[in-house]
């Protein structure tokens, strides 16, 4: 599980909000030793990532599979533009923090 960094400046890269944040990686950790990975990815696009609320964070995870967010949703541009992502976005947006 990802440590939640907090600096009171910071905002979810998603949803807004000024909340602790997590770092997600764009690449997901769990694929990073796949052939594929290797093969097609230098070490710094593989350790790319955003820094995003723990709601945001759970919701890209439960939204899609780790191959999925590799192969498809490996930018930010791809994860604002994903309509079930974007849905749970809009919904954190709404929450207290």
């Amino acid at each position: 599980m990802d440590k939640p960094f907090h600096n009171s400046s910071r905002t979810c890269t998603l949803c807004g909000r000024a909340v602790p944040l997590t770092f997600h990686h764009l690449i997901p950790r769990k694929v990073h030793r796949r052939n594929h990975f290797v093969r097609h990815y230098s070490r710094e696009q593989l350790a790319a990532g955003i820094h995003v609320c723990r709601l945001c964070h759970n919701g890209i995870h439960n939204a899609h599979d780790e191959m999925t967010l590799a192969k498809e949703l490996n930018t930010l541009e791809k994860l604002q533009r994903d309509d079930q992502i974007r849905r749970h976005v809009q919904w954190v947006a709404k929450q207290k923090t």
